[in-house]
């Protein structure tokens, strides 16, 4: 869809790939088979992981994170295995990366977007709602599902000599995405960029050429020089396909960006040890942490108990928005209504997690929104980050200038 000059789309640009999805809810039937044909046993779920090249590896894989009621995120070196394993489902096709779902969910809020894209087919273009504007880098259409894997807790799997519980839901995704693995840019990313108020920088972490990354990150760079000084840099943090490359992200970009959001999967992966999310010592030593790996002005950690905002800037009203919307989806999927929301805020916060958060406000430069207390018997878990990155965002643009400190907002939120 072409992009006016002037738009209020114009004013945020949300990108740098997007994707469809072929969603798929696992079931103790499947899996119990596909341990038995494949001759899965307990051990090669506590052996080290390796890479994911076939049926085999990704059944493995799942086992793996349904074991701790972990989420994350996988290269598949085979996309027939990805189709394959699909295939054993019944799958819903949808929008995804960060960018796609929190543009959907920011056009939902009343706040217009335009989206910087690498791949377009027929399934995307119908998928993606009527007013949505989109610039594409891509030089004819791809078409290159991810898989994306939803469990929910209690799910109990004996096969052979397995015999285990999912202790929490969650989410895996699992990719082999060529077009995102390039992620070209447009020639034109900074013509948009100088007219934009926030940009959201995701989906760098399914790169996997050193090479190519590099060449990328110094383009990006050229780009984000068009930016205005008030303009909010928003950086959404992932599980990288080459784990190194995390390091060679940040420091390439760290002195753009505003703020740098991540969940408690990547904390605890970049620390290598489980932080308790509900001791308020236990994530203050994590902070202290993490924020001398990742200097970002602002750090923000979204977890399913409570998100919070260190650094400089007030966040209190883009955390509790985030909040709001990750928790709706949660409940109620991609057809929630307004009804829904204003339903859900008025909803109890988990106790512990008030507490926590109340503690955590007491230290200085901190602020913290406690979660929600939801009993959902079939949550949604796809997109939750994603959903808090669309609610956080679309709060800063309705704030404005208004909202920041020090140079005018944005970069002043330093």
């Amino acid at each position: 869809m072409p992009l006016l000059d002037g738009t209020a789309a114009s004013r945020v640009v949300l990108g740098l790939g997007g994707c469809v999805d072929y969603e798929v809810k696992l079931t103790a039937e499947v899996l119990e088979k596909l341990i038995i044909e494949y001759g899965v046993a307990t051990a090669d779920l506590t052996s080290p992981a390796g890479s994911v090249t076939d049926e085999r590896d990704l059944v493995v894989s799942i086992l793996r994170y349904v074991y701790r009621g972990g989420g994350g995120e996988h290269y598949v070196a085979s996309a027939p295995a990805l189709s394959d394993f699909a295939n054993r489902f019944p799958r819903r096709e949808t929008l995804g990366g960060t960018s796609v779902r929190a543009g959907i969910l920011m056009s939902r809020l009343g706040v217009p977007s335009t989206l910087h894209l690498v791949s377009v087919n027929d399934t995307f273009r119908r998928l993606l709602p009527a007013d949505t504007e989109y610039i594409d880098s891509g030089r004819e259409d791809t078409f290159y599902p991810h898989l994306i894997v939803q469990y929910d807790r209690g799910l109990r799997l004996r096969a052979g000599d397995i015999d285990l519980t999912a202790p929490a839901p969650n989410r895996l995704i699992y990719v082999n995405d060529p077009a995102n693995g390039d992620m070209l840019l447009t020639g034109d990313l900074g013509d948009r960029l100088a007219k934009a108020d926030i940009f959201l920088i995701s989906g760098l972490n399914a790169m996997r050429d050193e090479a190519e990354l590099d060449a990328r990150l110094a383009s990006l760079r050229d780009h984000m020089r068009r930016l205005p000084a008030h303009a909010v840099t928003y950086f959404e943090d992932a599980a990288y396909h080459e784990p190194a490359f995390s390091r060679r992200v940040r420091e390439a970009l760290l002195d753009q960006i505003d703020v740098y959001g991540l969940n408690e999967d990547e904390l605890q992966s970049y620390l290598n040890r489980t932080v308790d999310l509900l001791d308020p010592d236990a994530v203050a030593d994590a902070l202290t942490a993490v924020r001398a790996l990742i200097p970002a002005p602002t750090l923000v950690l979204h977890t399913k108990y409570w998100a919070l905002a260190a650094g400089q800037g007030r966040y209190t009203a883009a955390l509790d928005t985030g909040t709001v919307m990750a928790a709706t989806r949660y409940a109620h999927g991609d057809d929630f209504t307004d009804h829904d929301v204003e339903r859900l805020r008025r909803l109890p916060r988990r106790p512990e997690s008030v507490a926590f958060a109340a503690a955590l406000r007491s230290r200085a430069a901190i602020a913290c929104v406690p979660g929600f207390a939801l009993e959902v018997e079939s949550p949604t878990t796809v997109g939750l980050g994603d959903t808090f990155v669309g609610g956080f965002l679309a709060e800063v643009a309705r704030k404005g200038r208004t909202a920041g400190k020090g140079r005018t907002a944005g970069k002043g939120w330093r």
